[in-house]
Order: C-alpha cells, then sequence, then structure tokens
C-alpha cells in the first residue's frame, strides 16, 4: 500500500474527467485521474466515437450503392463487416493515445484501477491485480458517468438480448433480423447504421413518436426517413415480453390498435435509457455517514457549484443526472474546477446542443416551439425547407427543414431545430447566436457562403 497526494483527485477518465484534468493542471494544480478501464470514458470506448466510426462505414457503403444515380457504377460492391470493425477499432486506439499522451505531457497521474471514496479526502484504488494504493487529495472529483439501464421486461436476459456497449464490440457484424427496442437517439442511430449495411432492422417504441424529447416535426420526418430504407417502425407500442425460438428471438409488442404483434429477430438490442454507473464509488461507512450522496437510482446529488453534501467531493456528468451528453460533461469539467478553485465559471450552461447521426443529420438547441408556450412565452417560428437548397439538391437529401425559434416581441432567438445535412456542424453556429441573445434579424444579415447548407440558416431567418 503506497500513499499518493494531490489538490486534486478526479475518477473517471472520460471526457468530463480529463478535460477538468486538464484546466486544473493549467491553473497549477497536482493532479490524479483514477481510471478502471480506458481513459475515454463512454463516449470514446462506448459511445460517440465508435457508432459514429461505424456509420462513417455504413455513409460510404450508401452512398457507393446509389452510386448510378448520380453518375458512380460500382461494380461487386460489398461491405466488409470484419474491416469496418478493424476501423473502428484503430480509430478508438488513436484517440485513446491522444488522450494518454496529454495526460503525460502535462504530467497528470493516472492511476489504473477502480477508486472508491474512503473519506473526506481519501481515495483507495485497487488494480485488476489485486494491488491497492491510497491516495490523499484536498478535493475529490467523481466523473464515473453512466452505463445502458435494461427494463424489466420478460426475457430481456435471454442469449442475444444486447446493450450498446455489447453492439458496438461486435463492430458490425451482420444482423439479418435485428429488433431495436427504444426510439430514442441511440436506437435511431443504430437503425440507421444497419439499415444502411443491408440487414433488416424494426424499431419498436412505447411512446407516440420517435425522438419523444425533441421537435414532433423531426419526429415524424425522421420516422419516413427510416421507412423509406426498408425499417419497421412500432411506436405507441409497449413490448410485453421476449422469448427464445430455436436459433431465433422473439419480441411480442402491443401495437396502437391494442393488437399483439410478434417480431423474430438474431438479435434484440435494449436501448431504453441510462443509469448513472456510481456503485462502489463511495465506500459504506462514507454513505452511512452522509445518507444524502445519492438518490434511490444512483445519481450523486450536487449544489449549483457541483459540491456533494461530503465537504471536498465534487461530481460533474453523467452521474449527477441532467443532460447526458459528453460535451455537457466536459463543461461542467471545467466550471467545476474553476468554482472550487475561486475562479469564476465561464461557460454558458443554458444553451446546449444537441446532434443525432442519421441521414441527414438532426441538431437542436433552446427550446422548441411548444415548450415555449408551455413556459408562457409567445414566439415567432421561421420554416425553411431544405428542398429549396442548392447543396442539399447536390447532395440528394431531398427531405429536410431549418427551423428557427424566436420570441415574438424582440425577435430574440431561444431555438433552433434543423434535420439536414451537416446539422452537427450547423448547430454551433446557432448556439452561438441563442448563447448572445442573438436576434432573427442579426443572423439575416450576416453574409453566409453559397451554395452551403450553412446559408439554409440565414434564409429561415430572413423568412
Amino acid at each position: 500500500m503506497s500513499n499518493y497526494q494531490y489538490d486534486l483527485l478526479i475518477i473517471g477518465a472520460g471526457p468530463g474527467g480529463y478535460e477538468a484534468a486538464f484546466y486544473a493542471q493549467e491553473l497549477g494544480l497536482k493532479v490524479a485521474v483514477a481510471e478502471k478501464d480506458k481513459v475515454g470514458g463512454t463516449c470514446l470506448n462506448r459511445g460517440c466515437i465508435p457508432t459514429k466510426a461505424l456509420m462513417h462505414s455504413s455513409d460510404v457503403y450508401r452512398d457507393a450503392a446509389h452510386g448510378a444515380e448520380v453518375g458512380v457504377e460500382v461494380d461487386g460492391l460489398r461491405a466488409n463487416r470484419v474491416r469496418i470493425g478493424e476501423r473502428k477499432d484503430e480509430v478508438l486506439d488513436t484517440l485513446r493515445k491522444g488522450i494518454s499522451g496529454l495526460l503525460k505531457k502535462k504530467k497528470i497521474d493516472l492511476l489504473e484501477g477502480t477508486a472508491t471514496v474512503a473519506g473526506e479526502n481519501t481515495v483507495s484504488i485497487t488494480n485488476a491485480q489485486g494491488g491497492t494504493l491510497v491516495a490523499t487529495a484536498e478535493r475529490i472529483l467523481v466523473a464515473t458517468g453512466s452505463k445502458p439501464f435494461a427494463p424489466p421486461i420478460p426475457g430481456h436476459d435471454l442469449p442475444g438480448v444486447i446493450d450498446s456497449t455489447e453492439l458496438i464490440e461486435m463492430g458490425g457484424e451482420e444482423i439479418p433480423e435485428f429488433v431495436i427496442i427504444g426510439g430514442g437517439v441511440i436506437g435511431i442511430e443504430f437503425a440507421t447504421i444497419y439499415a444502411d449495411l443491408g440487414d433488416h432492422v424494426t424499431i419498436i417504441e412505447g411512446l407516440d413518436r420517435l425522438l419523444p424529447v425533441i421537435d414532433k416535426e423531426i419526429g415524424r420526418s425522421i420516422k419516413m426517413t427510416l421507412e423509406k430504407k426498408g425499417v419497421d417502425v412500432h411506436v405507441s407500442s409497449p413490448v410485453k415480453k421476449i422469448e427464445q425460438d430455436g436459433d431465433k428471438l422473439v419480441v411480442t409488442l402491443t401495437n396502437k390498435k391494442g393488437e399483439e404483434v410478434s417480431v423474430k429477430a438474431d438479435k434484440v438490442l435494449m436501448c431504453v435509457g441510462r443509469r448513472p454507473n456510481t456503485a462502489g464509488v463511495f465506500s459504506d461507512d462514507l454513505l452511512k455517514q452522509y445518507p444524502d450522496l445519492a438518490d434511490a437510482k444512483g445519481f450523486i446529488h450536487v449544489d449549483e457549484q457541483y459540491k456533494t453534501v461530503v465537504p471536498s467531493v465534487y461530481a460533474i456528468g453523467d452521474c449527477i443526472g441532467g443532460v447526458q451528453l459528453a460535451h455537457v460533461a466536459s463543461a461542467e469539467g471545467r466550471n467545476a474546477v474553476a468554482l472550487m478553485t475561486g475562479h469564476e465559471a465561464t461557460i454558458n450552461m443554458g444553451t446546449v446542443p444537441s446532434c443525432i447521426y442519421t441521414d441527414p443529420e438532426i441538431a437542436v438547441v433552446g427550446m422548441t416551439a411548444d415548450e415555449a408556450k408551455e413556459a408562457g412565452i409567445d414566439v415567432v417560428t421561421k420554416k425553411y425547407p431544405m428542398s429549396a437548397n442548392g447543396k442539399t439538391i447536390i447532395a440528394g437529401l431531398d427531405r429536410g427543414f431549418v427551423k428557427l425559434v424566436a420570441r415574438a416581441d424582440d425577435h430574440k432567438m431561444i431555438g433552433a431545430h434543423l434535420l439536414c445535412g451537416r446539422a452537427s456542424d450547423l448547430i454551433g453556429e446557432l448556439s452561438v447566436a441563442i448563447g448572445r441573445g442573438m436576434t432573427l434579424e442579426e443572423v439575416a444579415n450576416i453574409i453566409h457562403p453559397h451554395p452551403s447548407f450553412a446559408e439554409a440558416i440565414m434564409e429561415a431567418a430572413r423568412l
């Protein structure tokens, strides 16, 4: 057993943890990061990055398969599933090396093993060989993220019923009949990937539309886009059970007409939510001393400065609930370090963009018109159809729009909702506009390049 002393010890080397570590080091703190798995967290190893690596391959394959439409004919086209998985792993390895290299360059200690907060200033870390070290720190920051949640549907534990982590580890392996339970972000991104690669996909969603937390029109549009790809979509259809039938799985649902429907599958993906990854993070003695550390689901309670009820212990990211996105965790990490060291938290947490990597992409920031009305805000909505956008027509992305929401009285923008090519790149401009309190007129009067997807923002603001 060895003893290490730090100004700040961070548990979790995901986007929230390593960004907090980098900023703390810039402020002159002696920093360590404890990590039980690989650096990069869920985003790099089991989420955003591997999903988009797989999606890039499926995008290229889809475009090649439709190449004849634009005068590019490909003979003998096939999707090499093994190579797709290998390339995904290469991307992850490159990015992990980059993070590890930065930690080393900045002289931030990486303590490999499972960390437990044993006291107000004490963390014990047990490595894979069973060895334990004890570290002390003036402050401790918990950034342990989240993990997939499996609802108690009968049959959820059968072989072949998998979560997103297991699916990513499969690396794009062929799934001839693929059922996805959950029509949220994770579900429709995987549906896009596997449908574009040629597998038959079925999405089952218990609520009345896909993507139930974003703009209704986007949810309806993406349903039509997926169905055009051959995806079977069942909404308002809770799953009753999953059963084994020989080498197949059978998913039984109740459709919106009240009828029981059975769907056969080779694999069933469960993606109906995530839970905080906090089991074992705090010692039993500490939990007895501070019973209000976390709620019944494991989410850690923090105040507006990311402080827990334990003096000197802070928490950020998915493990505190709220918006579970990598860039939110990164921003919270930097703000938490600023606050704990007496600096001002400068990152604006009120304007958070979200992106969904379908075809075309979806990106949103701020309020929908319905949310604004529920909050008692009178709004004007400007919607520009991408069917009038030259770059969209060239790219063959015929379905989509840019929708801007602004206050009716002063035209200050409070929301933007995009379904179009490069939406994930365009939303940054709108995040800045909303964060800076810009009006529709101010956005409309900024010259945008032509032809581009971006000029649709200007056109929408001019309407």
